[in-house]
């Protein structure tokens, strides 16, 4: 369930009643005449079945009150009501399943600005990376793919796509044009401190390394994982249950890729750099593809089980 809570002008309270009275799915309506202060007017509370939230937030806009007044969503962790089961039955489809858009399009506005902690977790884990990868350790290629950010900007851009929100994908795309390349120099110069510390070296980067060399070896098989991974990152922001290690899934097809060109890029090895840097873009592509395609098939879904077309969420 989600809890709605809207401040609504005092002359448009009873169409704005009605119309969560006639939505399917919705429990707990109260009023509270007068109570808005800023924005002025009255207080309507009301939950909702996450499956049915999305087509009755669009209504909302629709109506202006994200203009006049106030629309605010949080989600409910806990709700014992007849009235709430019985308005999550009689909502079309499984909760775990709606796409909530407003929400899918606010969290991945906020996570993907190109900011200083995005900066510094990405660099962190390509530098994580690197030392898997001069290590030839897994848990160290785990422990970077755990740290990475990039699933923010990754989710905003086929997001973008989707939604029609050209201001969210131009910030997204900022954020891995520019994220990757300073994680990368920064990587770079990290290495090279490691080098004159006697830490790292370039004979022990050109040693065999197998359990990584996936890393910056690209075939066809990349690019299947990117659409794997692509998918799962889309589907984890949109659920309900959103899983803890879905980064992982992300991350383990581009910052090992980043880390590895780094180190390679460090130490004047051109061509293993090239690998590494089309195996990213290759799968930063994959990513892109199969999160856009899977949205779009959400949305489609949805929109057949609520019987109207498959609008999405209104152009900003």
């Amino acid at each position: 369930m989600l809890h709605l809570r809207l401040i609504i002008p005092a002359h448009r309270t009873d169409e704005v009643v009605a119309l969560l009275r006639d939505t399917v799915g919705t429990a707990h309506l109260a009023v509270l005449p007068g109570a808005g202060i800023d924005p002025a007017g009255d207080v309507v509370l009301c939950d909702v079945a996450r499956e049915a939230a999305d087509g009755l937030l669009g209504r909302l806009r629709a109506l202006g009150l994200d203009t006049d007044g106030a629309i605010t969503a949080e989600h409910v962790d806990l709700s014992l009501s007849r009235r709430a089961d019985r308005a999550e039955r009689e909502a079309p489809g499984a909760g775990v399943d709606a796409v909530v858009w407003e929400s899918l399009i606010d969290a991945t506005d906020e996570e993907s600005g190109l900011t200083v902690t995005y900066l510094a977790f990405l660099s962190l884990a390509t530098m994580l990376a690197a030392c898997g990868v001069l290590l030839d350790s897994e848990i160290l290629i785990v422990g970077a793919m755990v740290v990475g950010p990039e699933i923010g900007p990754l989710a905003g851009l086929c997001t973008s796509l989707v939604a029609r929100r050209p201001r969210l994908g131009l910030r997204s795309l900022l954020a891995l044009v520019i994220g990757f390349p300073v994680a990368m120099l920064l990587t770079s110069c990290f290495a090279l401190l490691m080098t004159a510390l006697g830490l790292f070296s370039d004979d022990r980067f050109t040693q065999p390394h197998p359990m990584v060399e996936f890393v910056w070896q690209p075939d066809a098989m990349s690019f299947v994982v990117a659409l794997l991974a692509g998918a799962a990152g889309v589907i984890s922001l949109t659920s309900a249950k959103s899983a803890a290690l879905v980064g992982v899934a992300i991350s383990v097809t581009t910052v090992p890729a980043a880390g590895h060109a780094a180190l390679a890029l460090s130490y004047g090895h051109v061509s293993d750099a090239a690998g590494s840097m089309t195996q990213l873009g290759v799968n930063l592509l994959g990513i892109v593809i199969a999160g856009t395609v899977t949205l779009l098939a959400q949305r489609l879904y949805w929109s057949r089980m609520r019987g109207g077309p498959a609008d999405g969420p209104t152009a900003r």
